[in-house]
This record gives structure tokens, C-alpha cells and sequence, in this order.
């Protein structure tokens, strides 16, 4: 919004020409949601208690020692949204479709863990959502983002690439096209980020640590995949694919590092207030979003393991305990598993975020090594 308002004066003001670099509004974005999140936080965790927005919050199939949370409010995910939206919407370029399709899938998946957290809190059980409802929501958010921002009604032709590229392989080398078969890929990438992101939000601050690390590796992602200075192409220097507007996406990745930035302070160990499913499913759903549209679909299972290993975890319980009547874990999610085996809160979350940190710098060297 200021991009469109100030920019336009800036023959008049010479100082206004800053808006027309994304450089500029990346690190504005950035500040800006950190400043807003840090500001409102006080009153919003006061406003939730007040509501008794806590009062049942904590899951059933978790070790005992988090009984002694219950009582600490939820929902603190919709702190992010909101500073992380207000950011995005003043500092980034509206006409960018991709900006769209983003915001979308954040704010839609953030509407459904909302519900979600609701049904929680108001039937005072962890059940929520039934497991159908929440699938056939996300489905649907995904498909009307992009499908309403990224499909050429005229032609029906997709908009968006829909080319696969490979960490650690160079596009001009391999780089098959999927075409349509490329939409029910990506829904598989975002739907299963999304929930990959709110199971791992079983610890204080456990999923929003990872979550700020990635958002920092997609802002260098977009930026060097849209960006092009005095007609040199970064991308192509790089061999990775070029996405015309990729860059803009960056200002949205700042807006959420500093939103994340600012939840963390009040979500660190011990906890001021939870991320619920309202932050959990949206940022997951975000940067699900996010790897699809810089086209590192795949690199993101590396970027993202945590997430990934947090998720399959369940899956190998689940079967686990289906075939065999036996369970691979002490708990899963695999972060509980670790706490029964007697380490420390605080130990889980610190190595979990060193981890995440290492395999950013992994998927960041990709780029180098194609």
C-alpha cells in the first residue's frame, strides 16, 4: 500500500524513491512487523487470558510434566497473522499475484486452525476439527489460491511454473515440466508443510524457531530468484529458475521473520502464550506456499527437516502400532520421545532450532553446487 501511495510522489520528494526497491522494503517489512509484534503482545496474551482463551489447551497425548501448562492461553498465532498481514499489505507490491496466493493460503489455513483451536477451547477437549473438515478446508484455500491467482481463465492455462527442479541439479540439465499434474504436487507440499508445521508445535517455541529460519532462507530464495540488476540475471547466474516477481515474495517472508521474531519472545520456554493450530496450520501452510512458488519444492524437504522427520514420526507410530501392536517411539511426535527419554525441554528445543539452522545453510549451498 505505501509502495503504490509514496512511491508515485516520489518526483516530488526525492527520499520517496527508496519504495521502489525491494531491498529497501524487505528490511522495512521486516522491522515493521517486529516493532508491531513486540508493541501489541502484552495486550493481546492479556486479552486471550482474559477470555480464558487457555483454560483447556493442552493435548491429552502428551507426557505429564505439560499438565502444568494448562491454563496458559492459545491462539498467540493470531498475533503473527496479523503483523505479518499489515507488514505484507504496506511494503509489498499489491498487483504481484504471488503476493496473493500467499496471503491466501496464510490467512485462509489461519481461519481453520482458528476453528480448529475454537472447537478446543468451547468443547473443552484437544479434538477440534474433525480430521475430514479440516482436510476439505485446507483443499479448498489451496485450490482457490492457486487457481483464483495463478489459472488463465481465458486459456485455462496455468500461470505459474510448473517445471520441477532438483537440489543440487542444475535446471539446465534437468528440469521436467508436470503441467497439470504439478497442482495435485504442490498440494501435497503445501497441505503436508502445513500439517508437518502444527505438529511440531508441541514445545515452546519448537516450531516457530524453524519457521524464522526458513522464512530467512526463502527471503534469499525469492530475492536472488526474482531479482535482476542492471540486466543481469542472478538467477541464471545461479542455474536456478527465474520467477518474474519472486523478489516481492521476499517482503512477505521479512514481514513473518519479524512476526516470529516477535511471537518468540512471549513463546520461548516457559511460555507466555501457545501458537494453537491458528499459527501453526497458516505458517505451514506459508511456507509450503513459499516453496512451491520459488520452485524449491523438493529442496524443502531438506530445509524443512525437522518438520519432515516430526511428521513421519507419526506416520511410522501410527503404522507401527496398526500392523504390529508395537510403538517405535516412547511418544511421538518424535520431540516427546526425547523427553521421555529424559532431556530437558529447553535441550530439545535449542538442538531442534541448531538443526534447522545447519540444513538452511545446506539448501542455501544447493545453490552453488548445481
Amino acid at each position: 500500500m505505501l509502495y503504490h501511495l509514496l512511491y508515485p510522489l516520489a518526483h516530488k520528494l526525492a527520499v520517496l524513491n527508496v519504495f521502489r526497491y525491494p531491498s529497501f522494503r524487505i528490511i522495512a517489512a521486516g522491522i515493521f512487523s517486529l516493532v508491531l509484534g513486540m508493541w501489541l503482545g502484552p495486550w493481546f496474551i492479556r486479552e486471550l487470558r482474559s477470555r480464558q482463551y487457555g483454560a483447556s489447551n493442552v493435548r491429552e497425548d502428551t507426557p505429564e510434566r505439560h499438565q502444568k501448562k494448562r491454563g496458559t492461553p492459545t491462539m498467540g498465532g493470531g498475533l503473527i497473522l496479523f503483523c505479518l498481514s499489515v507488514s505484507t499489505l504496506l511494503f509489498a507490491d499489491l498487483t504481484n499475484r504471488h503476493v496473493w496466493m500467499v496471503l491466501v493460503v496464510t490467512l485462509g489455513y489461519g481461519l481453520v486452525g482458528f476453528l480448529d483451536d475454537y472447537l478446543k477451547l468451547t468443547k473443552r477437549n484437544s479434538k477440534g476439527l474433525p480430521g475430514r473438515l479440516k482436510m476439505v478446508g485446507l483443499t479448498a484455500i489451496f485450490l482457490a489460491a492457486f487457481l483464483g491467482f495463478g489459472l488463465d481463465w481465458s486459456t485455462f492455462a496455468l500461470r505459474f511454473d510448473t517445471h520441477l527442479s532438483l537440489p543440487f541439479v542444475s535446471t539446465k540439465y534437468f528440469q521436467p515440466d508436470l503441467g497439470w499434474f504439478f497442482l495435485p504436487f504442490a498440494w501435497v507440499v503445501v497441505v503436508g508443510t502445513s500439517n508437518a508445521v502444527n505438529i511440531t508445535d508441541g514445545l515452546d517455541g519448537l516450531a516457530i524457531g524453524p519457521t524464522i529460519v526458513s522464512s530467512l532462507t526463502f527471503l534469499i530464495l525469492a530475492y536472488l530468484a526474482g531479482t535482476v540488476i542492471a540486466g543481469f540475471n542472478v538467477a541464471d547466474y545461479l542455474f536456478i529458475p527465474h520467477i518474474a516477481g519472486a523478489e516481492e515474495l521476499a517482503v512477505f517472508c521479512a514481514a513473518t521473520v519479524g512476526a516470529g521474531i516477535a511471537f518468540l519472545w512471549f513463546n520461548t520456554y516457559p511460555a507466555s502464550v501457545f501458537m494453537g493450530d491458528i499459527g501453526a496450520l497458516a505458517l505451514g501452510g506459508a511456507l509450503g506456499t513459499l516453496a512451491v512458488l520459488t520452485k524449491n519444492e523438493l529442496a524443502s524437504v531438506i530445509l524443512h527437516g525437522v518438520f519432515f522427520v516430526e511428521i513421519v514420526s507419526v506416520m511410522i507410530q501410527v503404522a507401527s502400532f496398526k500392523s504390529r501392536g508395537k510403538r517405535v517411539f516412547r511418544m511421538a511426535p518424535i520431540h516427546h520421545h526425547f523427553e521421555l527419554g529424559g532431556s530437558a525441554e529447553p535441550k530439545i528445543i535449542v538442538r531442534f532450532w541448531i538443526v534447522a539452522i545447519l540444513l538452511s545453510l545446506v539448501t542455501l549451498i544447493s545453490l552453488k553446487l548445481r
